[in-house]
């Protein structure tokens, strides 16, 4: 009797296991995240994903009409991450379909869905990616963090939260060409200032002009210099606009932090009350500082007004200072909007900005976008694919200039969570969600993922050693 009570149990999970959908549908498939039809790094984490309200899906992936791996589950699938890891080492270069089948309410005898395909890329994405996690609101910084993701898997770990720092408020995290033993950031406290990682040393520095901080970073390729921009932000908030708040600066110039010397160099030409300069940004062979510039404005009545140009200085690696000629790349002023966050691709041929209508704080204007300059053709264009409604904002090129990350608000509007494309011939294949063990979990986490950037490895750091110092007033 044990035996033919096995069999039954057998024969029953067999049945339940191999469903067959008895509609078939031309339409791809809802899944969340959607992961239809993208092109994904061969040492990314597995693609979870789900149909919202299923009670039973299942998925096939396979390659040449030979089935690679069959999944199931009641509203999303689980992928295994050892036989994930060794499917796509060996699908280098192919392009893998899949097939799912869902049966919901609707359709309570199962939906075939048209197949879509995963193209596996060649090249490789940088081991991690940093970023700070904050609530979604306007003025809340109670709890907040600066993260890294191994993004072979879902390891999320911190690099510093505001427990360590009282409460305060951490910002704008920069990396020296991604080194994770090479980077800086901010923390806003009584007790705070800009700590400096590097040589194996943690600093704190008090780097402030005209009793201004220092805000926006970005390190030279050689790791002595940083470009900062000295800002005085402010916020405006509205109850009958589209966007309910407006950030802008009062004030912005900018300096060159020596850190070897630890000394200030300032350029009369960016340090006068004429021009605002912010969001400075080196070129991968740090020849070349650029920065984003407007004509000083009334504020915050004339906001709408304020367009930011993009514009690039020499810079000599020996003394820190900036040189001339000073060279316009991008005219707000002839080829309307605002520019923000320029980053230069690291063959140096490409500049992708952040495009709103005007205003230098992408992130708060639904209708901003990612727009591409082509360094050796001076072409301005914006990139297919990569867009979407909703803010699209700050971004960030791997090390080897084949994927992109940026910060978008495509979702629901309100939060911001993290996108990876790939880069090839001058143009973005469609992005995908950073992939998590739920599939929800970005949507679940009421945190917004703000300055994503791409570092090569995991950081190391001492929390306690790191805590003691932002404690302490000196």
């Amino acid at each position: 009797m044990k035996a033919i009570f096995y069999i039954f149990l057998l024969t029953l999970f067999c049945a339940c296991s191999e469903r067959t959908p008895r509609e078939h549908s031309s339409e791809l498939p809802p899944i969340f995240p959607d992961y239809t039809n993208v092109t994904i790094p061969p040492n990314i984490a597995p693609l979870n994903f789900g149909i919202r309200g299923a009670e039973y899906i299942r998925v096939t992936i396979s390659y040449a009409d030979k089935t690679l791996m069959e999944l199931s589950g009641d509203e999303y699938i689980r992928i295994s991450a050892k036989a994930w890891r060794k499917m796509l080492d060996t699908h280098k270069g192919k392009a893998l379909t899949v097939n799912v089948a869902a049966w919901t309410k609707e359709h309570p005898d199962g939906l075939q869905y048209n197949s879509f395909t995963i193209h596996i890329a060649e090249e490789t994405i940088d081991g991690h990616v940093a970023y700070r996690l904050i609530p979604p609101g306007y003025i809340g910084w109670n709890k907040m963090a600066i993260m890294q993701r191994d993004l072979s898997n879902f390891d999320e770990t911190p690099i510093i939260t505001n427990n360590e720092n009282e409460g305060g408020c951490l910002n704008c995290h920069n990396f020296c060409q991604g080194n994770p033993d090479c980077y800086m950031l901010h923390a806003r406290n009584k007790g705070g200032g800009t700590v400096i990682v590097k040589d194996g040393k943690m600093e704190k520095k008090d780097i402030s002009i005209h009793a201004h901080n220092a805000t926006y970073p970005n390190w030279h390729p050689d790791g002595r210099f940083i470009a900062f921009s000295v800002n005085d932000v402010h916020q405006s908030f509205y109850s009958h606009c589209v966007s309910k708040i407006e950030v802008f600066d009062n004030f912005s110039d900018l300096i060159i932090y020596d850190t070897k010397t630890d000394r200030i160099i300032e350029d009369l030409r960016f340090a006068d009350t004429l021009q605002m300069e912010t969001f400075p940004a080196f070129s991968p062979d740090g020849k070349y500082l650029y920065f984003c510039s407007s004509p000083t404005h009334i504020l915050p009545f004339d906001v709408d007004s304020m367009a930011y140009s993009i514009l690039r200085v020499p810079f000599d690696v020996k003394t820190g200072r900036t040189g001339t000629p000073v060279d316009t790349v991008y005219n707000a002023h002839i080829q309307g909007g605002s520019a923000s966050h320029p980053r230069i691709s690291p063959d140096g041929q490409y500049l992708l900005f952040a495009w709103a209508e005007s205003g230098t704080f992408p992130i708060q204007h639904p209708e901003s976008e990612l727009m591409m300059i082509d360094l050796k053709t001076n072409k301005l264009y914006k990139p297919d694919n990569i867009n979407a409604q909703g803010a699209d904002s700050y971004h960030n090129w791997s090390s080897n200039g084949k994927w992109v990350v940026f910060a978008s608000r495509r979702i629901e509007g309100r939060t911001t969570n993290l996108f990876f494309s790939y880069f090839a011939n001058g143009q973005f294949c469609k992005p995908f969600m950073l992939p998590q063990k739920d599939p929800e979990q970005n949507v679940q986490r009421f945190f917004s993922y703000n300055v994503p950037e791409f570092i090569k490895g995991k950081v190391d750091v001492d929390r306690d050693a790191m805590s003691a110092m932002l404690q302490s007033k000196k």
